[in-house]
Order: C-alpha cells, then sequence, then structure tokens
C-alpha cells in the first residue's frame, strides 16, 4: 500500500510539474508577443513624431515663398499648432492606444489644413528672392529629416525595377530569311519576294499571361524602315514593318512573321529589332548579297 501511495505521489508531482512547465511556457510566449506589439508601437509613434516634424519644417519652408503678412500670421500659428502636437507626442507613451489615436487623427488634419495652403501659396505665386538662402536652408533640414525613410523608398523602387525587368519578355532565335516567288530561299537579295522573320518569345514565369502584341522593325542599309506602321515607343511614335499578336501563358512560343517586297532592296545588312509592351525584346543584324 506504501509503495502504491508513493506511485501516486510521483504521478501528481509530476503532472503538477508538466502543468507548471506549461503556464512558464505559455506565459513566455505571451511576454514574447507582448515584446513585439510594444515594439512595433514605437516604431509607429517614432514614424509620427518623423511626420510631424517634416509637416512643421514645410510650414517653414512655405513661408520663406511668400510675403503676404496675413498668411503668414496663419502659417506661424500652425506651425505652432504641429510643434504643439508633436510635443504631446513626444510626451505620451508608446502603450497609451487612446491618446496614439487621437494624435494620428490630429496629423492627418494637420496634413490636410498645410495642402490648403499649399494651394493658397501656389496660387499667390509670389516667391520672395531675398529669402531663398533660407528657403535653401530648410529644404537640406527637410531632406535630412526624411533621410531616414529614403533607404526603404529606395530599396522599395530597387526591386519594383528587378520586378519589372524579370517580368519582360525575351525574344531568341531570331531569324532572318529572304524566299522567292516559289517561297523558296532566294540566294540573291534581288530575287526576294517575301521577307521571313521567326523568334522565339523565351519562357518567363514572372511574366504577366495574356495576348501581348509583337512588333518586328526591319531597317534597310541605308538606314530606312520597312514600314507597316507605328507604334507608342519611349513618348514617341515608332515605325514598324510587321505586328503579331500572341496568347502568352509563361512558356516558350515559337513566332514566325512575313513582309511581302513591294520595293527595290539593295545588298548590306539589315537589322531586325522585336518590341513589346513598350520595350526591345530582341534585335540582331543580317548581311545579304
Amino acid at each position: 500500500m506504501k509503495k502504491v501511495l508513493i506511485a501516486v505521489a510521483v504521478v501528481v508531482i509530476l503532472a503538477m510539474a508538466a502543468v507548471v512547465f506549461y503556464l512558464l511556457m505559455d506565459n513566455r510566449n505571451l511576454e514574447q508577443e507582448k515584446l513585439e506589439m510594444q515594439e512595433l508601437a514605437e516604431l509607429d509613434k517614432q514614424e509620427m513624431e518623423n511626420d510631424y516634424e517634416r509637416l512643421s519644417l514645410q510650414y517653414s519652408e512655405m513661408m520663406t515663398q511668400i510675403n503676404n503678412d496675413s498668411i503668414i500670421a496663419q502659417l506661424t500659428q500652425e506651425q505652432m499648432r504641429t510643434q504643439q502636437l508633436l510635443q504631446e507626442l513626444k510626451n505620451v507613451k508608446a502603450s497609451d492606444a487612446r491618446e496614439i489615436t487621437r494624435l494620428k487623427k490630429e496629423l492627418a488634419t494637420v496634413r490636410e489644413v498645410l495642402r490648403s495652403y499649399i494651394r493658397q501659396v501656389d496660387s499667390l505665386n509670389q516667391v520672395n528672392m531675398s529669402l531663398m538662402a533660407e528657403n535653401d536652408r530648410v529644404k537640406d533640414a527637410l531632406a535630412q529629416s526624411n533621410q531616414a525613410n529614403e533607404g526603404l523608398r529606395q530599396e522599395k523602387q530597387n526591386l519594383t525595377e528587378k520586378v519589372a525587368i524579370a517580368a519582360q519578355l525575351d525574344a531568341s532565335g531570331i531569324s532572318m530569311q529572304l524566299l522567292n516567288k516559289r517561297q523558296k530561299t532566294a540566294k540573291k537579295i534581288k530575287d526576294c519576294k517575301t521577307i521571313q522573320v521567326n523568334f522565339t518569345i523565351a519562357r518567363n514565369v514572372t511574366a504577366e499571361n495574356g495576348n501581348r502584341t509583337l512588333y518586328v522593325r526591319i531597317q534597310t542599309p541605308a538606314g530606312q524602315v520597312l514600314t507597316a506602321g507605328s507604334f507608342p515607343y519611349e513618348n514617341r511614335q515608332l515605325e514598324y514593318s510587321m505586328k503579331k499578336v500572341i496568347e502568352y501563358a509563361g512558356e516558350e512560343v515559337g513566332v514566325q512573321t512575313f513582309w511581302q517586297v513591294g520595293e527595290y532592296l539593295e545588298a548590306g545588312q539589315y537589322r531586325v529589332s522585336i518590341f513589346a509592351d513598350g520595350n526591345m525584346i530582341g534585335s540582331k543584324t543580317f548581311t545579304f548579297n
């Protein structure tokens, strides 16, 4: 009987120890979550302080651009209010959710008031040249205030550019053939009745799926373009020779295009360029006798 009691006691002790261990681990997880939430709150508060400081500097910048005493007085009053809210924010604890929410709403109001004054100042268009030096100083201070966030903005921009570049189509295996009236390979360019340009759109899983318009541009040795129409490219209209619409689903696609010759073709170097989505996705030069 004594051994049974001892065994039961051991089991009870082990069970209690397990419960205590579980409670300790659960409490540790709660503490970790609490620390993470506090850290996020501190970061949010710091970002709000940076915003208030930036708005205050913008008021200073605006006051250097006008010589209207009435508006300057109004801007000064709004700047003082912004600085007062900033001081309130610095004095409040990040964990005070109610006060942080209030000051965040005040920040949105200050930003909207600043926008209204910007519109007024722009309409006046009365920049005082004698205060340009002070204006530059305030701009420098504003630039330093934004420096903390510039790294993140630049990193985001670089990532966006990398994604855009990765999503571009790529034309490879470009070939240009001269065909005679029997649609056989012409030995000399003077016998050419049809120009055939073949290429392959490479596989790209990051590219957007759907219909894509491809433009093929053929330049003669004299620099002229065999023209069938034009398309927008880098803020201008660029001539193309052939156009082809394909359905792209991210996998490799073979493309054939044809130009019916109706003009004199001279011997020499011909350059083939291929465009899609506003980008040149491939080019190659061919020499014909």
